[in-house]
């Protein structure tokens, strides 16, 4: 699923605390949803990735990249996608437009 471009639009143009309000939000509805979040004060990982679709006819694999959130909770390593890294910006940097390999790995 991709977001249009109005509500992007939208989000950026969202002052500092209206951002903040509306990450709280999001967490709150992914934690509803069942959705992994770092718990406060995790050390997370940002990494692009490829990923393999293992379909018998697929000729692009492999697909991406992508970026995913890591961290450890309870002694366990967990991951979370957050999104394509095509547009070419680190996660969770909505200005920049940088190289996607300078991003935070």
């Amino acid at each position: 699923m991709s977001l249009d471009r109005p509500l992007i639009a939208a989000v950026r143009g969202l002052s500092e605390p209206e951002l903040r309000r509306l990450v709280i939000l999001a967490q709150d509805l992914l934690a509803k949803k069942g959705g992994r979040v770092p718990p406060a004060g995790a050390r997370v990982t940002y990494r692009q990735e490829e990923v393999r679709c293992n379909k018998p006819t697929c000729t692009r694999c492999p697909h991406g990249p992508y970026w995913y959130a890591y961290w450890r909770e309870d002694g366990r390593l967990r991951s979370r996608y957050l999104g394509s890294a095509k547009a070419g910006r680190p996660p969770g940097d909505a200005t920049a437009a940088s190289d996607p390999g300078a991003g935070r790995r």
